[in-house]
């Protein structure tokens, strides 16, 4: 399976139980940023443009404890930034686990072959691992020569020594969808668990803003790699997130579905957008106005989104949200491999875009002022 039996049942529970008891509006994964300092500059990030000051701020242990426990979802994801940067790290991830959390903790795995004796295996424990493709195109996405063999060393690494692993891709104008299919081959070669792969949102903080996908282009781009699927090849995603991605399935975004706490607070409205903060998790769902958000808004910032982090939690929505969404689901997950003659033909015909060369950050952008304040509040400036 793609996840172990334990966590696909306490998410199970945990959703039928929000269900139930009639929670329209619940969160499925926390989002915990306890830094935004990275060891890479990748082109198309918009989280680690900041001043010094606050790269240098992060979260304590205590405060990633409440947020876990103020949020309450079963799982927790830890981006960043670079989460091995931060010192303690292990302690955090400790916790979690201890807490019976299923934690991803995201990470682009260039430290991760030197600090994986800092962590012990456990099925609560997964290394979320960033590789956006083959070694071509993962090293022109990270802006960085050599982080291919890097991160699959690391990969190799923890998979040896007893670790779940499994993977990030996100997904740019240009990319190759016959490479991308090869990439999942060669992931699953090296025992990832599974794998997760998402089209990149267009942050306005990211220097290159020319590569992002439109909703059309991606939704041609994820039919031609995702269907005629290999049995081998196991996702770490709703398989109606899925068919979302594909073009065969309406989703409207869940902004709540995911809930981002950092060193500035619970993030409003999502992952990706920043409009301002809340000092509790229960303000950031009572205050913000969430039909300000979404395709179906009208708002121009999530026109084009198809982000795991807007969608996912819309894919797990519909499959408990009605008998015919789980019968479609145990479809997709036992029967469905998407035979789809079109999506062969879109293969034999894809011409690979040029790629210019990459593209460097040079030195972080202003971050606003109310982000400035909140920052000086943490580290004490």
């Amino acid at each position: 399976m793609a996840v172990p039996i334990s966590q696909a049942w306490t998410v199970a529970s945990y959703v039928m139980k929000q269900k139930l008891s009639g929670r329209k509006r619940y969160p499925l994964v926390l989002m915990l940023e306890p830094l935004f300092r990275c060891n890479l500059a990748c082109a198309g990030c918009g989280k680690i443009q900041y001043p010094a000051h606050i790269l240098k701020a992060e979260l304590s242990p205590e405060e990633c404890f409440r947020a876990v426990e103020e949020c309450g979802t079963p799982m927790v994801a830890i981006p960043g930034g670079e989460p091995l940067l931060h010192p303690k790290m292990p302690e955090i991830v400790a916790g979690l686990v201890e807490r019976k959390k299923y934690v991803y903790m995201c990470t682009n795995a260039l430290l991760l072959k030197e600090k994986l004796h800092l962590f012990k295996p456990s099925k609560f424990l997964s290394f979320s691992v960033h590789v956006d493709g083959q070694r071509e195109h993962h090293d022109f996405s990270v802006c960085r020569e050599g982080g291919y063999d890097v991160a699959m060393d690391g990969v190799r690494a923890a998979v040896a020594a007893g670790f779940r692993v499994t993977t990030n891709t996100t997904l740019f104008d240009g990319a190759d969808p016959n490479s991308v299919r090869l990439h999942f081959d060669e992931l699953m070669e090296v025992g990832v668990e599974s794998m997760m792969v998402s089209p990149g949102y267009t942050y306005d903080k990211a220097p290159d803003q020319k590569h992002f996908l439109g909703r059309a282009r991606s939704k041609k781009l994820f039919r031609s790699i995702l269907s005629n699927r290999k049995k081998s090849w196991r996702f770490n995603a709703s398989p109606m997130f899925m068919e979302f991605l594909m073009g065969k399935k309406e989703l409207t975004c869940t902004p709540w579905g995911m809930p981002t706490f950092s060193i500035f607070g619970w993030q409003k409205p999502c992952y990706l957008l920043q409009d301002g903060y809340a000092d509790t998790f229960q303000e950031l769902m009572e205050q913000v106005e969430w039909a300000n958000y979404g395709t179906e808004s009208g708002n121009p910032r999530c026109a084009n989104c198809m982000v795991h982090s807007g969608y996912e939690a819309s894919g797990v929505n519909y499959t408990f949200g009605s008998l015919k969404g789980l019968l479609q689901t145990a479809k997709a997950i036992f029967f469905s491999s998407y035979n789809d003659e079109g999506a062969n033909k879109l293969l034999n015909e894809w011409e690979p875009a040029h790629q210019a060369p990459l593209v460097q950050i040079a030195t972080p952008a202003a971050a606003t002022q109310k982000e400035h304040a909140r920052a000086e509040m943490v580290s004490g400036d």
